[in-house]
């Protein structure tokens, strides 16, 4: 375990917003369930809460690291300081991050009021590292005035990052076809800004009239649609008003309870990621009278499904 006095270091550094520890915080809290990742977790908790979050997500291809690295920019141009945890995907044989942050946002590396920290997905579904929502809480208690999750290429069921931000931006390409499958999916459910990125294709004017008809089918509240091309300061600047636009639409109570609503969700998962390895170890363990019960007949799954979770 860590000693108290090097917790109490890294708690400071974090707060005081020095990289070498908030990078090895959020070392720490990837490990989610060991003792001294709640403990860090534990001090910081209390200084979370003020960041502005945005997640950034959308098909591969669509451009979402150029847009986010030029959305940094931006922020940047108006004195805030930012946090990106980039999801990317994972090796099969190392599980780490096939891309790192140096290659997606290399301009913004060495600025001292920027961190960018890349996580693998490790093969999650959801579009997200397990410990993406940590990372940023990590960013948050650090006192960054943005805090950004990229994720990693979605599809129809990866939209869990709707539970880890205020805000979410799906960003799409001219004459994808992974774009027009999404209007069909799950994951144009989630948008509060919907992003025709590269609008100047010349392939642009399909995809643009498929999303007006999406758009103009919604209930409301519908997102807010932009569009950016050459990704002048500009075009990112209406990027950046529309997210500001939904986080004032909200107002403060419905802040407070789409926070709420998230946060319980985040928990839901955790205490999930947290049980399930162990019940799943009660019967590739070995557990051969519980497996040998079910098989002769004289106990049925559920039974044993209730009983294994009350055991726990």
């Amino acid at each position: 375990m860590t000693p108290k006095t090097q917790l109490a270091e890294l708690t400071e550094g974090v707060i005081n917003s020095d990289h070498r520890r908030i990078g090895r915080a959020i070392s720490l809290l990837e490990n989610s369930q060991s003792d001294d990742a709640h403990m860090l977790l534990s001090e910081l908790w209390p200084h979370t809460g003020r960041a502005t979050t945005l997640g950034i997500t959308g098909p591969p291809g669509a451009g979402k690291s150029t847009l986010t690295s030029a959305l940094i920019t931006h922020l940047r141009e108006q004195d805030k300081t930012v946090g990106v945890i980039a999801v990317d995907p994972s090796s099969p044989v190392s599980k780490g991050a096939l891309l790192g942050d140096r290659i997606r946002m290399a301009d913004h590396y060495t600025d001292p009021d920027v961190f960018i920290r890349s996580m693998s997905s490790r093969g999650h579904l959801g579009g997200t590292s397990e410990a993406a929502f940590l990372g940023m809480s990590v960013l948050d208690a650090a006192g960054k005035d943005v805090v950004i999750v990229e994720t990693v290429g979605v599809g129809q069921s990866e939209v869990e990052v709707r539970s880890m931000v205020d805000t979410v931006a799906v960003v799409l390409q001219p004459e994808s076809g992974d774009s027009v499958q999404m209007l069909k999916s799950g994951i144009m459910e989630i948008p509060d800004v919907l992003c025709l990125n590269k609008s100047d294709r010349l392939e642009a004017e399909k995809t643009r009239r498929a999303l007006k008809i999406f758009l103009n089918a919604e209930p409301e509240p519908t997102p807010i649609y932009v569009e950016t091309k050459s990704l002048d300061n500009l075009e990112i600047q209406e990027l950046w008003a529309a997210v500001q636009e939904h986080r004032q639409s909200l107002g403060k109570e419905g802040l407070h309870k789409l926070r709420r609503s998230n946060l319980a969700e985040q928990m839901s998962n955790m205490v999930a990621s947290f049980l399930l390895p162990a019940i799943i170890e009660t019967f590739t363990d070995g557990d051969e009278e519980l497996v040998e019960l079910v098989e002769t007949r004289n106990i049925d799954p559920l039974t044993v499904v209730d009983e294994v979770i009350k055991a726990r």
